[in-house]
């Protein structure tokens, strides 16, 4: 397994993960690991462009051989809390579905969490669709508690 950071090239594979929510409902599928199309100047690649432009961001990957089995982003958002340290809100946390159950999840998170407490973040903080309840347990046996009520507000085009 190789955990690093994405490029340009895997935006396919990420894409793929990321349409597999893991919910049951409107993922992937049967199509597994299918790259999912790419338009050259559209939306994708240009918010892949201002994650990798952006220090505060990162876009990670877990290999394994020539396949993308895993993703998530970190954004490091900096603060007056944590004692002015940065925190590190971890976002699209995904495992490829015909991988899902052997590991790979806490190791991902594993990782990111050591990424995050080498860069001297007091935080690592996520959200979570209240829906994912297997999720949630997923969180909380790597140590994650339950601490805050989140809202959203949707502004749509």
């Amino acid at each position: 397994m190789i955990f690093r950071v994405a490029t340009r090239q895997d935006l396919p594979a990420v894409l793929a993960l990321l349409a597999d929510g893991g919910t049951g409902a409107g993922g992937a599928g049967d199509r597994v690991g299918a790259p999912v199309p790419v338009e050259a100047g559209g939306a994708h690649e240009r918010a892949f462009a201002a994650i990798e432009a952006d220090p505060r961001n990162e876009l990670l990957v877990l290999q394994d051989g020539d396949a993308l089995v895993g993703c998530l982003q970190l954004t490091y958002i900096p603060g007056l809390g944590q004692g002015g340290r940065e925190r590190a809100l971890v976002e699209a946390v995904r495992i490829r579905a015909d991988r899902r159950g052997g590991g790979l999840g806490a190791e991902l998170m594993a990782l990111a969490v050591e990424r995050a407490r080498g860069r001297g973040c007091g935080l690592v903080q996520l959200t979570s669709d209240k829906r994912r309840t297997a999720a949630h347990r997923f969180y909380e046996r790597l140590g994650f508690t339950r601490s805050h009520e989140g809202f959203k507000l949707r502004l749509e085009p």
